[in-house]
């Protein structure tokens, strides 16, 4: 069997070729995130980018992220925690009976405010598998920052945090664009600055006003007011956390599972990391046990 694996998103797709043991083959990306696919133009790009591998013997494909929702393929509506593999498996949705389906997100709601992920619960699933873990915090930094909390395999619940977006629309379109330089590579001392700055009880709406002034009266250079900013943010979003030891991992890219550790580690924690290979190890364990649910079918 090969497992062609997919985490299909906004702005970008990446794929994998699986064996039957879950080992990756080979890796791809693009950048045609379901923003760029036009209506009914779905099964033709996905001919066009991984049509090879489903000439594969044996090829399964499974899908994770947002060509699962309303926007996308074929949507895949949210199982509500708690969920595990095996619910979210039992939700798994089919494109073409056997040789192509979609994997469910997670649903919750805090003070009757849903909340929702999409390719997130993937990710935690396959990193349960790759740490042995079937209790613990997973953080997953972000454009949507996820925090989640698993218990005995399910995850219990979660939210969200629109940390890389507020980045984005600060660095790129108020007044602090004129300010600093959102090119500059991690400055660790300013970012840290950042961090503990946040934790002054003066709240985000203030301090960012002082990434402007901090350059107005040259306290600071351009190159490391970005850097203070992203720490200003994450700090804010680990200032309403609640940490209490335990086990916590972070699953993302090296680039920003290295800022969460540096302020993680301002309040004394640590974390294990874990980058794409969780999203493989997710999509093959769900696709084991949607098969199994066939077969016995």
């Amino acid at each position: 069997m090969h497992l062609i694996a997919i985490d299909w998103g906004t702005s970008s797709l990446r794929g994998a070729l699986l064996d039957g043991k879950g080992h990756v083959l080979e890796e791809r990306s693009h950048s045609r995130g379901i923003l760029t696919v036009p209506a009914g133009g779905f099964p033709g790009l996905f001919e066009e980018l991984f049509g090879d591998w489903m000439r594969l013997t044996g090829s399964f494909c499974l899908i994770s992220g947002m060509a699962g929702s309303k926007q996308g393929w074929v949507e895949a509506p949210y199982c509500p925690c708690p969920s595990g593999r095996v619910e979210v498996a039992n939700a798994i949705v089919e494109i073409e009976p056997g040789r192509i389906a979609i994997v469910p997100g997670l649903s919750d709601v805090h003070d009757g405010v849903p909340d929702v992920m999409r390719g997130e619960e993937v990710q935690i699933f396959g990193a349960m598998s790759l740490v042995g873990l079937s209790d613990g915090l997973f953080v997953l930094p972000g454009t949507h920052s996820k925090w989640v909390t698993v218990k005995r395999g399910r995850v219990t619940g979660f939210r969200t945090f629109m940390t890389g977006e507020f980045y984005a629309l600060l660095s790129q379109h108020s007044i602090l664009a004129h300010t600093l330089d959102a090119q500059a590579p991690l400055d660790e001392v300013a970012f840290l600055e950042g961090v503990t700055q946040a934790d002054n009880g003066q709240g985000l709406l203030h301090n960012a006003f002082g990434v402007r002034t901090l350059g107005l009266f040259e306290r600071m250079p351009a190159g490391e007011l970005a850097s203070y900013l992203s720490g200003l943010l994450i700090g804010e979003e680990l200032r309403t956390q609640s940490i209490h030891g335990g086990d916590l991992v972070l699953i993302g890219s090296p680039a920003l599972t290295q800022r969460y550790q540096l302020a993680l580690e301002v309040s004394g924690n640590t974390a294990r990391t874990l980058g794409a290979e969780a999203t493989w190890a997710g999509l093959h364990a769900l696709s084991a046990i949607h098969i199994a649910n066939k077969a016995r079918s």
